[in-house]
């Protein structure tokens, strides 16, 4: 499976080039033992939506997956050892891969489930069970057409390409398909990837499986898929609600549906639907973004505080206080069912405490010492000024807004001169014969207010030695 990046560029073309040949060596070398070569799954999806003129919505890293036919194992490891190193991961299951080379190489097999959960499979390899058998056990019809590699030639048994030109994503097998709870994110994610609507039969399936038994990370690879690779990611999270499962990865953003909102500046409805609306914006800004994937989440977290704040006054006014605060304790919560990346989870709860601000200090035409503070405040102010422009974008309102993001830019453009620019250090105060103590920490922040309020080093320091010898009483006062 190839990995995601949060930026998706690359030389892909030059890679793919070099992995096909290498393919296609093997494909003859396994032809000339009497086997046949497939290239299979994803990679095989995406060569017939591009040629329909669909977007596929692949990552930049164009992993290929062949399976081989009409050989046994240890004759097919032998074949392989002569293109590189066959690395042993996943070989009980009938998979070889090439170290280095981005190909991974599989027998056919059949699976049987023996538990609940996404890895209790019973795996058996056959090279001889023939396409059909092994193509069944894909889980959608788009993921099991099949390319001999040498000649080209489709074998797609359960019409997948039919399906591509419909749009739809339909599973294969009614009986296999519920075992591997995956499959329901999986259906979740291809659909706000490939904008393809989910067959009814297959919706109806997913309703059915428990996905509670889903690992972590394997609910992260698919929601980091939808994030990065889809034009509209709410169709995601909005598969998840009508199947039952944005528990219980997603209780916090499910908590948002059907709260209220302020009519006069979101008309759009509620919390969840506003949400899923900042989201889609989002996809449209995410590659100008510093940080792409941790600012697709935050879209998603930005708001989740209202479901714990959101009140009617008795003007039958809604208000939403401090939703910014207590966004980010929840944010946290959700994220860690899935990640316990550190700085991602700092910068979504930071994201999300801020996420107001920018188009509040806009509209108000807001001081340079304002807009410092902000930025001052941000882990990544670049991305905080899409994200408020993602936000607005997804509210309909009455009150037109004005165009933020050039004067959020030329904001941020002073912020960097003024903190380019000399400042008092620790050092400064030594040299100006203070002791270091518990009082440092107070006085450096004292000397940084000043900073951010444009005031050179050297009044910032005079006026931060005079902050030092006020008596206590004096400075409280302050």
């Amino acid at each position: 499976m190839s990995q995601i990046s949060e930026k998706t560029g690359g030389n892909g073309a030059e890679e793919l080039k070099t992995r096909m040949r290498t393919a296609e060596r093997i494909a003859s070398a396994v032809a000339k033992s009497g086997g046949r070569a497939y290239y299979v799954g994803g990679f095989v999806r995406d060569r017939i939506m591009e040629k329909e003129g669909m977007k596929s919505g692949a990552s930049a890293s164009p992993d290929i997956d062949i399976e081989v036919h009409g050989i046994e194992a240890a004759r097919l490891r032998g074949i392989l050892s002569d293109f590189g190193e066959v690395l042993t991961v996943g070989e009980s299951f009938g998979i070889f891969t090439l170290g280095g080379s981005g190909i991974d190489i599989a027998m056919p097999r059949t699976e049987k489930a023996v538990g609940r959960g996404h890895r209790d499979f019973e795996t058996f390899t056959d090279p001889f069970i023939g396409t059909e058998k092994a193509a069944s056990r894909r889980d959608f019809t788009v993921n099991a057409i099949m390319e001999d590699i040498l000649t080209g030639q489709t074998v797609d048994h359960f019409d997948g390409a039919g399906d591509i030109k419909r749009r739809l994503l339909r599973h294969v097998n009614t009986q296999s398909f519920p075992e591997d709870p995956l499959r329901v994110l999986r259906a979740a994610q291809f659909a706000a990837r490939f904008g393809f609507d989910v067959d009814p039969k297959t919706a109806a399936l997913c309703r059915t499986v428990d996905i509670s038994s889903l690992p972590g990370e394997r609910v992260e690879g698919e929601l980091k898929k939808a994030l990065l690779l889809g034009d509209r990611p709410s169709v995601f999270f909005e598969f998840l609600r009508k199947t039952g499962h944005l528990e219980p990865f997603f209780d916090e953003l499910e908590a948002t549906c059907g709260v209220e909102q302020d009519p006069l500046f979101h008309a759009e409805g509620d919390v969840f639907t506003h949400t899923m609306m900042v989201t889609d914006e989002a996809a449209g800004l995410r590659e100008r973004a510093v940080r792409p994937y941790p600012f697709m989440l935050s879209a998603v977290a930005h708001d989740l505080g209202k479901a714990v704040t959101t009140v009617k006054d008795s003007g039958g006014r809604i208000h939403s206080y401090g939703h910014d605060t207590a966004g980010v304790a929840l944010a946290e919560k959700m994220l860690r069912r899935f990640t316990n990346e550190k700085s991602l989870i700092r910068y979504v709860g930071n994201m999300t405490l801020l996420h107001m601000m920018p188009n509040h200090l806009a509209m108000q035409n807001s001081s340079v010492k304002a807009t410092n503070r902000m930025f001052d405040r941000s882990c990544e102010p670049s991305d905080l000024i899409l994200l408020g422009l993602a936000d607005s974008y997804g509210m309909e309102h009455s009150h037109p807004y004005i165009d933020s993001e050039t004067f959020l830019r030329e904001r941020y453009r002073v912020f960097l001169e003024t903190m380019a620019k000399p400042y008092v250090t620790g050092n400064d105060l030594t040299a100006a014969g203070l002791v270091p103590d518990g009082r440092f920490g107070e006085l450096l922040d004292f000397a940084h207010k000043l900073r951010l309020a444009g005031v050179s080093k050297e009044d910032a320091l005079r006026q931060t030695l005079s902050y030092a010898r006020r008596p206590p009483a004096e400075k409280k006062k302050r």
